[in-house]
């Protein structure tokens, strides 16, 4: 009797924080989902172990539900797992099962985390952890382990746009060894590691600075398809 009453109590509770969690990621999502597009400059900054690479400046475009678009006239570094990829991911509500766990302390700031597990094992995300502060219900750190990229870390900083979830500043830390880097700084990577007898860090960070956000411009799909175009070769 006590067994069953301690599988009943183990099931209620895991339907518990089942359901708390789905709250919570409902409420960030809501946020996310009142931007139907939305233009914004970016300056980033990587530092990738055995290599140079100087700051760029870039111009990201976004239109739900998944159109994303960089302009730039350098190298620019940019995971998507902090941009389209994470909208397109949490939207799917039926492609996922979303658990609560432990609460923890970012920045000063009491958070929730939120583990997400993909219902579709032959999808590339394998698995996320969300930390989220539920009291603007914007995600403050995330921890995305893909098949392509491995574990991306990304924390995130907010400003004047928060009530629209949208980030001020991202800093990605990277598997360098798993992470798809752009051809040209995949092949200095390579070209350097060679030359040196010591071998070179596993971690890498990207720094995102986001500004001038303008949000809901009515952005035209034409915009999109030279992006369409490379997403689908």
């Amino acid at each position: 009797m006590k067994t069953l009453l301690s599988l009943l109590f183990l099931s209620f509770s895991l339907y518990s924080a089942a359901q708390d969690a789905n709250v919570l990621l409902n409420k960030v999502t809501s946020k996310l989902n009142s931007v139907e597009d939305y233009t914004v400059q970016a300056n980033i900054k990587a530092d990738i172990p055995m290599i140079k690479i100087l700051p760029s400046q870039a111009k990201i475009y976004f239109k739900q539900k998944d159109k994303f678009k960089v302009e730039s006239k350098g190298i620019s570094i940019l995971p998507k797992q902090g941009f389209s990829e994470m909208s397109s991911f949490l939207n799917n509500k039926k492609g996922y099962v979303a658990v609560a766990g432990e609460q923890a302390t970012i920045d000063g700031v009491k958070t929730q985390l939120i583990t997400v597990i993909p219902n579709d094992e032959a999808g590339d995300m394998i698995l996320a952890k969300l930390w989220i502060d539920t009291k603007r219900s914007v995600i403050m750190k995330s921890q995305m382990t893909t098949k392509g990229n491995g574990t991306v870390t990304s924390t995130y900083s907010y400003a004047t746009e928060v009530s629209y979830g949208l980030p001020s500043k991202l800093v990605f830390e990277i598997d360098v060894k798993k992470f798809k880097l752009p051809k040209s700084v995949a092949a200095d990577i390579n070209k350097t590691s060679s030359k040196t007898p010591k071998k070179p860090k596993d971690k890498g960070t990207i720094t995102i600075t986001l500004t001038d956000y303008k949000i809901n411009q009515g952005l035209s799909d034409s915009l999109f398809k030279s992006a369409d175009k490379k997403k689908k070769n």
